[in-house]
């Protein structure tokens, strides 16, 4: 009697261990087809980065709708600059339009490259070629004459002090400084920077220097 209800215990300790595995088992197997599904979705869905496409003609169209055509044909990497080299953001994209584009139209190019929109807004006229933003050459101070306060300022080192004045008789705050041009400057160009401060004044874009 004594070895039967042993030989019964045992007999429920292994059914018990083998229940309490089988859910474990499940889950694996849950977890494969999940995976497995997940994978495939991937693949199932829009073009791979290494996937090519032919590059339409943005030029001439508004911004906004050169970005959703691009986007139409795979394109997902997509910046664009001020095409006047003022620096200015492209906020609403609608009231730009596309000057110039950084990967020529009519090109294979795959689907992960990224295109450049140079742009103006919709009542200016689009240079003959893109602006470029001033650049400090050689440690010595630009001709940013011209150029607007903004690219002046982002071509300088960061930790410049610099001080900006309405070079009219209006005394006006420049407040959005992609707005206003340079008039003048100090220290001039060509002068060796070596941390002193700079100093601007300007007019609105429109405007003439005094």
């Amino acid at each position: 009697m004594r070895t039967r209800i042993i030989g019964v215990v045992l007999a429920c300790t292994v059914v018990g261990a083998l229940a309490a595995c089988q859910p474990a088992d499940d889950a694996k197997s849950g977890g494969g087809a999940t995976a497995s599904g997940s994978a495939g979705a991937g693949k199932g869905g829009g073009p791979t980065a290494h996937e090519k496409k032919t590059v339409p003609d943005f030029v001439g169209m508004g911004l906004q709708s050169a970005q959703d055509t691009a986007q139409e044909q795979g394109f997902y990497a997509l910046t664009s600059h001020d095409a006047l080299g003022r620096d200015r953001n492209q906020i609403l994209d609608r009231d730009w339009k596309v000057c110039s584009q950084s990967v020529q139209a009519g090109t294979s190019s795959a689907v992960d490259t990224e295109l450049d929109f140079g742009a103006v807004k919709l009542d200016e006229t689009c240079p003959k070629k893109d602006e470029k933003a001033p650049s400090v050459a050689g440690g010595r101070m630009p001709d940013f004459a011209g150029r607007s306060v903004k690219a002046a300022r982002g071509a300088l080192d960061a930790g410049t002090s610099i001080t900006v004045k309405d070079a009219s008789a209006d005394d006006r705050w420049v407040l959005v400084e992609s707005n206003w041009q340079v008039c003048t400057q100090s220290p001039a160009a060509g002068t060796t920077l070596n941390g002193q401060q700079v100093a601007f004044t300007a007019v609105k874009f429109g405007e003439s220097c005094p």
